[in-house]
């Protein structure tokens, strides 16, 4: 029996297609993908203004993807909420919605898991599950935007997972969020994260789009970087710095540093000084991250005394830098946290009842 296609992660001229294939015509694709993409249609079935034999036509040949709620956390200190979705295959990925006055903003994962093995990271201690798909990343959104019942106006692709480790995937989720159609979410509020995946970088660059690409530097040294994340031993700073320009080059987009401040590891007045000669060739600007410890890891935070100090070093040298405000710090807010407990709980269970 073939396999069943996604139909969420088509996008219209793939939609329209698909549907005439099926004999209906062009029309009935755009209502559809309004369906999908607009009222965001929990299923077929909610699709009250397309016959029902398309529709049932539909549900035996096509997959349709509509997150489970799993659990919903909301901090006490500052309204952000986090999310555990169920995936069809009884996999879990976690999403938070942050409300900032420029407008609300969600925080997507890319995959189930990681395997890029960054030291002071809880997405990336199981390893990887396997890739999302496009509708599965745009079904966060779509859940999250339904569950809070405001509009969602900035998209950051930095939850679980390697953005550039999904890639093909990811460029599809790209087009389908910020098409016309849909969602419409301006390229420009849309911002992806990478640990540094030289040769995506590249090929993102190539794509032209207006996003802002977000590369997670936390070092400033190739050896100081190899003991925090793995995918150094592969591309230089010398490399990455290259891909950066690169970027900017053909983009015109301005890249964001992701520092993660670890207290005694990386939060030196000499890490400052080679981060600041790092940035000031590039059109960059710099995020720094009080690091969100986890039990898993021996990493803490730096003193707060010493993360003003280090964005004051980066300001006097003309580097334009902020401190990323901790946002939901009473509710597992870091990557992978909520996940790992939840699956760790399963654990648990299957263990007991096996004794």
């Amino acid at each position: 029996m073939d396999e069943k296609k996604d139909i969420k992660s088509m996008n219209l001229k793939e939609l329209t297609e698909e549907l005439a294939s099926l004999g209906e015509k062009p029309f009935r694709a755009k209502q559809m993908y309004q369906w999908m993409h607009v009222k965001l249609a929990s299923g077929f079935d909610e699709m009250t203004n397309l016959p029902k034999s398309m529709r049932e036509a539909c549900e035996t040949k096509y997959t349709y993807t509509s997150l489970e709620t799993v659990e919903v956390q909301e901090s006490k200190l500052d309204g952000t909420k986090k999310f555990l979705f169920g995936l069809a295959d009884g996999n879990v990925v976690e999403s938070v919605w942050m409300q900032y006055k420029h407008g609300n903003s969600v925080c997507i994962s890319s995959q189930v898991g990681c395997r890029m093995g960054c030291r002071f990271c809880a997405s990336t201690l199981d390893g990887l599950e396997r890739n999302l798909l496009p509708s599965e990343m745009l079904d966060q959104i779509y859940s999250i935007q339904k569950l809070t019942g405001e509009r969602v106006s900035n998209v950051v692709v930095m939850g679980t997972g390697e953005p550039m480790d999904n890639y093909e995937n990811l460029l599809k989720f790209l087009h389908i969020l910020t098409d016309e159609n849909g969602l419409n979410i301006s390229q420009r509020n849309v911002t992806v994260s990478t640990c540094g995946i030289v040769p995506r970088m590249r090929q993102l660059a190539e794509e032209k789009l207006q996003i802002t690409l977000a590369l997670s530097l936390h070092a400033t040294t190739d050896e100081k970087r190899r003991k925090l994340m793995p995918v150094a031993n592969r591309y230089s700073i010398a490399e990455l710095m290259k891909a950066c320009e690169y970027y900017f080059d053909r983009t015109g987009r301005r890249i964001t540093f992701e520092y993660s401040l670890v207290g005694g590891v990386n939060d030196t007045d000499e890490d400052a000084a080679e981060l600041t000669a790092l940035a000031k060739p590039l059109c960059c600007h710099i995020n720094l991250i009080p690091v969100n410890p986890i039990k898993e890891r021996e990493f803490v935070q730096s003193e707060a005394s010493r993360i003003q100090a280090f964005k004051n070093k980066l300001e006097k040298n003309k580097i334009n830098v902020t401190i990323r405000r901790e946002m939901g710090r009473d509710i597992d807010g870091a990557c992978g946290q909520l996940r790992r407990k939840h699956t760790d709980a399963l654990r648990t269970l299957e263990e007991t009842a096996r004794a």
